[in-house]
């Protein structure tokens, strides 16, 4: 007998459907009650928008701010969030977002992005080089990957890795830590951040953070706060969120055996399937709530100035009206079609800036997968996987194995 894995997580009115499949809740609330309040992980109560049409105007609304430190408004878990640091990218609106963002954007172009593409399929090709034909896909390889891409891009020194890994499992995957310890996490975190920064002011390179110091736009560059923000940023979801796809897409991937066959057969066909993989699986953690600044008319419905609300990035993705037959996961499914358009990676003005680069890494670290270990599927039963309890949603532990 099997049972049914526990993917819970934190937020108590939506909880995903078997095998962390989209939450059955989201049909109905699309249905008949499209912008219906549900409990945060804090436990406030605020709108979420489940349709696609609403979500994507929501993110594209002058109206949605990011501004969410106002006294007395609804918090998206309790104690110290990242909803709370005035100097986040994620937390700007303008004139200060598309001044930080201009500033930024040359660094992480598809152009400054796929000189890495090599030296991320040869870390890929490393990685698997040094694993059995039985190990656990996620800490072996999932987390590893973008880990060591991330430590490369930044000069981090990889000696300090399993630190970062603890700080960004405090924020982002485990729902025990006390906000007392997340407080000490982050203010530490940061505090490295700071100290990284400050190593590249001495000691120029050719990193990515020279680049985001040398980053400038008619001789504005990014202020001390915004430099050593942005570095925090860069290791929380450069490392963390890209390794949560890298393993759901993974798992989504060997539940549909005919469909890996075909990726090992060809896998030219990688960079669709990841497509796909965003849109069926994407992103492990919902946008990031907004404060309506004025009254605000969605296509199914109105919002008044001063509500928070939530836009469910995959609920939008799998809204029928956008994507026919949603439930139904298919790496063909935009093949010889316009761009997906998918909002795993947000949408409008806070779309998420290192789309390119976490596009680059599941790619070749899927595409290494395939080559290297065809044979590839799970140990056991995949009810058997078990699932982090936090914000971020994955498989904290995946055995698997490519033996007879």
């Amino acid at each position: 007998m099997t049972t049914e894995p526990d993917v819970s997580g934190p937020w108590p009115d939506i909880v995903p459907g078997p095998l962390a499949t989209p939450p059955p809740e989201f049909a109905r609330r699309r249905e008949s009650g499209p912008l219906e309040p549900a409990a945060m992980p804090s436990g406030d109560r605020v709108p979420v928008a489940v349709r696609y049409e609403d979500v994507r105007a929501l993110l594209a609304s002058p109206a949605s701010s990011r501004n969410l430190r106002l006294p007395g408004l609804p918090r998206l878990v309790s104690g110290i969030g990242i909803d709370d640091d005035p100097d986040a990218l994620i937390n700007q609106d303008p004139p200060e977002h598309t001044r930080y963002r201009r500033i930024m954007h040359g660094t992480f172009t598809p152009r400054q992005i796929e000189p890495w593409r090599p030296r991320i399929a040869e870390i890929a090709r490393e990685l698997l080089d040094g694993l059995g034909d039985d190990f656990d896909l996620v800490r072996g390889y999932a987390l590893q990957l973008p880990g060591r891409v991330i430590c490369e891009m930044l000069g981090v020194p990889m000696d300090r890795y399993e630190q970062f890994v603890r700080w960004t499992d405090m924020f982002l995957t485990t729902s025990t830590a006390g906000e007392q310890a997340r407080y000490e996490g982050y203010a530490e975190f940061m505090a490295y951040a700071a100290e990284l920064v400050a190593q590249h002011r001495a000691q120029p390179g050719g990193d990515l953070i020279d680049l985001l110091i040398q980053a400038r736009d008619e001789g504005d560059r990014l202020t001390e706060g915004e430099l050593v923000n942005t570095v925090f940023s860069l290791i929380t979801a450069g490392h963390e969120t890209t390794a949560s796809m890298i393993a759901r897409g993974v798992f989504r991937l060997l539940l549909h055996p005919a469909q890996w066959a075909e990726l090992v057969a060809d896998p030219a066909l990688t960079a669709t399937a990841v497509e796909e993989i965003l849109r069926f699986d994407g992103p492990p953690a919902s946008a990031f709530m907004r404060r309506i600044t004025e009254d605000v008319d969605l296509p199914s419905g109105s919002l008044c100035a001063g509500t928070v609300v939530m836009p469910n990035l995959n609920a939008a993705n799998h809204d029928p009206q956008a994507f026919p037959d949603p439930g139904r996961f298919d790496i063909h499914r935009f093949t010889g079609h316009p761009p997906n358009p998918h909002v795993a990676f947000g949408y409008g003005a806070h779309r998420c800036l290192a789309a390119s680069l976490a596009r680059v890494e599941l790619t070749e670290g899927i595409a290494a997968l395939a080559t290297q270990r065809p044979a590839l599927r799970l140990a056991g039963s995949p009810e058997s996987v078990t699932w982090t309890d936090g914000l971020v949603l994955r498989p904290a532990a995946m055995h698997v194995t490519t033996g007879g």
